[in-house]
């Protein structure tokens, strides 16, 4: 497998107890008593000038603020079991929530300056750099509580939801699986055992899938609590501000309207047929009579390929490369410079992700690779999003991170050059519907999947307001949401009911997950426009990813020439869609052993 591709984090601190990490958690201590001292009270008196001084002040209290939380995230992905890396975390979580405590004033005086003041200032040319940050903090005015209100929201968080969001991370990381596999009973982890998904082996798929399954049942009692707990403290939140819905808060921080998102999700499931179609396809090809919820992300035919991290590696930056030169030598620094962790482990987190940290330091990843198709997609996807990262360097600090629903552009897009260099390289008959297949699911569960997960998560918000929610009546939630999705087109193993337990979007982000449809359908439209234009497109993207956050979603797509607001733009994606599994209908048409 992967031996030592282990992150190298001494570029940011040398140890969890040097003398550099415990410096600049002091000096961000320092600097921001010394901003509130400041301007506490007199940023409404505040010119251009002024304000502009404030902010720059600002984005370099953040980002030395930073570092040192998100150091101790790292650390904690990497080996939730160390006690050294649980304290640091700790603090990182502590030191966070008061330099917020003390810093909650700023953006409350900018909400409250008045329009006739504001929109004056806001357009002096010294601020552009900061319009939409100064607009985008005003939306939330109707909802901004007095400023000793928020102080202790944010002191409760501590002991309420960060501690369960916490709970549920080491938990999760620590649990152990036991199942026989080839004769020989051992322990996994949970990403070795969801890897098995895509083992041939239809009732070794089925085993190892309810294996964890019921590793997460057993644990019931304290993931209902966990996620009780969120829903309840979330509806509090939002009955004390005055929101009307559980998802408006997320809403108005990605700039998006409350119909915009809904009418996005009623597209994309006006268009579960598509994905019932492809289920029963894949049946036929697995020889089944109908799939189960197993066998959804099962190899197709005699393709049983597997991939060595050499492998996957160069097929990723090559396809980045054949791109854009300079995307290729960006990725390939993760690798050369030792900021991607690789092999999954005990006490590990799960999943993957790509951590960004400020504009002045470069990013890392997380992969928990076991050699299939998905991993090397993987890999492909959580690179774009370091790309990104590297790409939007030039903004300041609080223009650095993409709006949510424009976080996952370059890693969309990624997989979807990896997926086309693949294709075009592959001859064999076999390999090309294993690609193909492998495109189409994995838009499949980022498009109709994320609304499925969004609407479990709406009913969670909106039930828990009666409430207690008893394991039961999530997993009954979870159960008819996803049957909405697979009709009868694909059995659920009982034990899916619980499905909902590993979800960590649930817990860490409000509604994060239709930013994953909104995300695939806006980037199958920008790839469409790549094949149509050619290398010329190349700027286009890369302007895009330069905005980094300095722009709205809307402002950022008309880059591209596309107006999200177009009633058809979310169906030309699901059209997309169609036209790749008319392609797979076809390809499976062709003779057997057929070379391409």
């Amino acid at each position: 497998m992967v031996d030592n591709f282990r992150w190298d984090t001494t570029r940011l601190y040398p140890a969890p107890d040097s003398a550099e990490l415990e410096r600049d958690f002091l000096k961000a201590s320092a600097e921001a008593r010394a901003f509130r001292e400041r301007y506490q009270g007199k940023v409404a008196q505040l010119d251009a000038a002024g304000l502009l001084e404030a902010l720059l002040s600002y984005e370099s209290l953040q980002e030395c603020a930073s570092l040192p939380q998100l150091y101790g995230h790292l650390l904690f992905a990497s080996d939730s079991e160390s006690d050294t890396h649980k304290s640091l975390m700790q603090r990182g979580m502590e030191f966070g929530n008061e330099l917020s405590r003390d810093l909650l004033f700023f953006d409350l005086e900018i909400m409250a300056i008045p329009a006739e003041k504001f929109d004056p200032i806001v357009s002096d040319a010294r601020l552009a750099n900061y319009h939409h940050h100064l607009s985008a903090i005003r939306r939330f005015q109707p909802y901004a509580l007095p400023e000793r209100e928020e102080q202790l929201l944010t002191l409760k968080n501590l002991t309420g939801v960060q501690a369960f969001s916490k709970l549920f991370d080491e938990l999760t990381a620590s649990l152990s699986y036991r199942m026989e596999l080839d004769g020989e009973e051992r322990d996994f982890t949970g990403e070795e055992l969801i890897s098995l998904l895509h083992h041939p082996n239809a009732k070794l798929r089925e085993r190892a899938f309810t294996v964890f399954l019921n590793g997460h049942a057993d644990q019931g009692i304290v993931l209902s609590t966990v996620f009780n707990t969120v829903a309840l403290d979330h509806g509090q939140e939002m009955e004390l501000r005055g929101y009307s819905h559980p998802m408006q808060p997320t809403n108005l921080g990605n700039e998006l309207s409350d119909e915009a998102i809904e009418h996005l999700m009623q597209v994309t499931e006006k268009n579960f047929p598509i994905a019932q179609e492809y289920f029963r396809l894949k049946a036929k090809l697995l020889g089944m009579d109908r799939l189960k919820n197993t066998d959804v992300y099962a190899p197709v035919g005699e393709c049983h390929k597997t991939y060595s991290f050499e492998e996957a590696q160069k097929l990723v930056i090559d396809s980045y490369s054949a791109f854009n030169p300079e995307y290729g030598q960006l990725i390939e620094g993760f690798f050369s410079d030792g900021r991607i962790d690789v092999e999954p482990r005990p006490g590990k987190s799960g999943g993957a992700f790509c951590m960004g940290l400020t504009p002045k330091l470069p990013p890392y990843l997380l992969l928990n690779f076991t050699g299939n198709l998905r991993d090397v997609a993987t890999m492909a996807h959580e690179l774009g999003h370091g790309l990104h990262y590297l790409r939007s360097q030039d903004q300041t600090m609080l223009n650095y991170h993409a709006p949510l629903p424009l976080a996952e552009t370059a890693s969309v897009f990624g997989e979807m050059l990896l997926t086309s260099r693949m294709l075009e390289q592959e001859s064999d008959r076999e390999v090309r519907i294993a690609l193909l297949c492998a495109t189409i699911e994995d838009i499949i569960a980022t498009t109709f999947r994320q609304v499925v997960l969004t609407r479990f998560e709406q009913r969670m918000h909106l039930e828990r307001k009666n409430g207690l929610l008893t394991s039961d009546r999530l997993c009954e939630i979870w159960w008819e949401e996803n049957g909405k999705l697979f009709g009868d087109s694909v059995e659920m193993i009982d034990p899916y009911r619980w499905g909902w337990s590993y979800i960590s979007h649930f817990i860490h982000s409000r509604f994060y997950c239709y930013a994953y449809t909104f995300a695939e359908l806006l980037v199958l439209s920008l790839y469409a426009r790549y094949r149509e234009t050619g290398p010329a497109f190349a700027p286009i993207l890369d302007a895009i990813l330069k905005s980094g956050g300095s722009l709205s979603p809307g402002d950022t797509a008309h880059i591209a020439g596309i107006d999200i607001n177009d009633l058809g733009f979310w169906q030309k994606g699901y059209d997309l869609l169609g036209d790749l599994l008319a392609d797979l209908g076809k390809l499976l048409e062709e003779p057997v052993g057929q070379k391409l």
